[in-house]
């Protein structure tokens, strides 16, 4: 570690992390002295072994890249305290025990991807689409023992646009997650920060995990919340129904009318241009779907080849 750079380990996985980790890098005024990231694992029809988009980024900068599978193993711990951070970085990494986030003197932070005490979980960008929120943004907090209820050092807001999938913004708050993960790294280390503890209210909205099952679309709901649940789940891991026994993935709809002629689920077509599903309320024509062994198509080119 060198003497006038402030030592830090990154935890993080997935590409959302990514934009945290190199915006540190870029800066040069820190030692990234370690990166903890998911082991290894098989992907695709090959079963190649895949690194995760955190190390890919780590190898090519030759910072050193840590994979255990248990957190808790000695021999990992032991490294880990070789390296005497002064701070720790999680950015979409799992939960960590308390004696690792507790392990440098500066502490550990954490990035969540919603407005903290708002949609703690493992899906926060999801769940504010599927209930219609207006705005959400990012939050950097210290770690404390239950999951995202730490004291919140920093936050931005970004609004959630009408068309939003869940895969803009996502793409967006990670870019924005990432200037707040250099705020709070600065702040730290000039001390010029104070961690404001979360307010606990009876309105808290939370950001479980996503199930396939969770993805299910339920026609009873009015179209417009069937739009949003759509939006949510776009491109990943995508709203779904079944038609003539196999499962239809839909990826963008809108509201057209109202009409309450037929059942929620039922369908109407002109065979040529366009796929109507009726709801609990109103009607959504279907922009873009996938059938089960198919590929992503839009409503056009779908009823080319299918008959309704």
């Amino acid at each position: 570690m060198s003497e006038n750079k402030l030592g830090i380990v990154f935890m993080g996985t997935p590409d959302f992390a990514v934009p945290s980790l190199e915006i540190l890098i870029t800066e040069k005024k820190y030692d990234i002295l370690a990166v903890i990231t998911a082991p290894d694992k098989p992907a695709g029809r090959g079963l190649k072994i895949q690194f995760s988009p955190v190390k890919e980024l780590a190898l090519a900068h030759n910072i050193p890249v840590l994979q255990p599978t248990n957190l808790k193993d000695e021999d990992f711990i032991e490294e880990l305290k070789s390296y005497n951070a002064q701070l720790q970085i999680v950015v979409a990494f799992r939960m960590l025990p308390e004696f690792v986030w507790n392990m440098p003197p500066l502490g550990t932070f954490n990035l969540h991807a919603s407005l903290l005490p708002q949609y703690r979980g493992a899906a926060p960008i999801n769940w504010a689409i599927i209930n219609g929120e207006k705005e959400t943004g990012c939050t950097t907090f210290f770690l404390q023992h239950e999951i995202d209820t730490g004291d919140i050092l920093f936050s931005d807001t970004e609004i959630i646009k009408e068309e939003d999938t869940f895969e803009e913004l996502y793409t967006r708050l990670k870019i924005k997650g990432a200037a707040l993960v250099l705020k709070t790294v600065r702040a730290i280390e000039k001390g010029n920060y104070v961690p404001v503890p979360q307010q606990f209210t009876s309105v808290l909205k939370t950001a479980p995990k996503i199930h396939k099952e969770t993805c299910k679309i339920d026609w009873t709901k009015p179209a417009e919340e069937i739009r949003n649940f759509i939006r949510g789940l776009s491109p990943y891991p995508t709203a779904w129904t079944t038609l003539n026994g196999k499962n239809l993935k839909i990826f963008k709809a809108k509201m057209i009318m109202n009409d309450t002629s037929k059942s929620p689920g039922e369908i109407e077509s002109d065979g040529k241009t366009y796929i109507h599903f009726y709801t609990g309320k109103n009607v959504l024509s279907i922009e873009e779907l996938q059938l089960e062994g198919k590929k992503r198509m839009t409503a056009e080119e779908f009823l080319r080849g299918n008959k309704l």
